[in-house]
């Protein structure tokens, strides 16, 4: 009988587990899309690279929105439970909420474990700009894209101005003001260019042909002219927006980091906070999925669209807390331990206190 009841009791958190995980995902991916889908269709890559886009971005995804479907799971499952009165007649054979709830408890577990696993690969690429996370995953397959017919700035000091013309990338004229070095400032102009890339060698470069390079005097003077039938104008990546992606700094050289300015340093206190929250997150997927069983009993006539509104009133909670306790912390009010793990404390105190007292009842 209990291994039919805990089955029946996990087979009811699964629907709205999935529902509203596929509905949370799709709210925050549809945006992100819509900008991805427009870059690399205007770039010229196939349905594959996006599709290798989207898998990357995914996980940081999930981190976020598991913790969240696994507490609207709890709550509209035993909130169905509780307004139909199976509840009731579980608990009139003599069962205990905590023993119902073990179900849960395994529930929660694997959700908890899921979001640990994908915090370690998926969360390093959260603070990450959609752009510069597909430029880079797709660097081997993209060259300098330039919009035809309007001023472009694809690194600091370089203007480059491409003709519309409708015969190909390779075909139409170029005009390029490079002042990287202002020592040497020059306009380039050429009949035609094409782009190449090289990013194992870490370098782009654009091939012109039939130009000239027109030194920028500083005096009248100085002034100089050189044509060319052919000329190789390299850009290395670092400058451009295909600059490899920022590797978040270990936890032993935040340490050290601290050390040096005595533990003073604001960014260092974040960095090392963001480290804590690696088990903390997780962590929250379990204390939230517990919560959701005395909340759901609570509220059981908030239905399945009540379920969602609640539990995800109380993520809203949750990441306020984050956010409050982020700014002690770098206001050296909490250290970066008690600010990744108060949130976590809170919830886990309001969890058991909840419990309790619908128990009791």
């Amino acid at each position: 009988m209990r291994t039919i009841l805990d089955r029946y009791i996990f087979a009811e958190l699964l629907p709205p587990f999935f529902v509203s995980l596929a509905a949370l995902c799709f709210v925050m991916l549809t945006k992100e899309l819509l900008r991805l889908v427009e870059l690399l269709v205007s770039k010229g890559i196939g349905f594959f690279a996006v599709l290798k886009v989207f898998l990357h971005l995914l996980p940081s995804f999930l981190v976020l929105t598991l913790p969240i479907a696994g507490i609207i799971a709890s709550i509209t499952a035993f909130s169905r439970l509780s307004y139909d009165k199976e509840l009731v007649a579980m608990r009139a054979v003599g069962l205990s909420l905590f023993r119902l709830s073990q179900p849960v408890m395994v529930f929660t577990g694997l959700v908890f474990g899921l979001t640990l696993v994908l915090s370690q690969w998926g969360q390093p690429w959260t603070s990450v700009s959609l752009k510069k996370l597909a430029l880079n995953l797709l660097r081997d397959e993209l060259t300098l894209a330039l919009d035809k017919g309007v001023f472009n700035e694809p690194v600091p000091r370089m203007v480059i101005y491409a003709s519309d013309s409708r015969h190909g990338d390779d075909v139409g004229s170029i005009f390029i003001s490079d002042e990287r070095n202002e020592a040497e400032a020059r306009i380039i102009t050429a009949a035609q260019y094409s782009m190449r890339s090289d990013p194992g060698n870490n370098q782009v470069w654009i091939e012109l042909f039939n130009g000239s390079i027109h030194t920028k005097p500083h005096e009248v003077e100085q002034y100089q002219q050189v044509a060319f039938s052919a000329y190789h104008l390299p850009i290395p990546l670092d400058q451009t927006q295909y600059a490899p992606l920022d590797v978040r700094p270990s936890l032993s050289s935040v340490l050290e980091r601290l050390d040096r300015s005595n533990w003073q340093d604001t960014a260092a206190l974040r960095r090392l906070m963001e480290h804590y929250k690696d088990l903390a997150f997780p962590a929250a997927a379990l204390i939230l999925g517990m919560l959701g069983v005395p909340v759901g009993i609570v509220s059981k006539r908030s239905g399945r669209v009540g379920g969602f509104a609640v539990g995800v009133m109380i993520v809203i909670v949750y990441y306020v807390l984050n956010v409050v306790c982020e700014f002690f912390v770098t206001t050296r009010v909490l250290p970066p331990f008690a600010g990744a793990w108060l949130p976590n404390a809170m919830f886990l105190a309001l969890t058991v206190v909840l419990f309790h007292r619908v128990s009791r009842r």
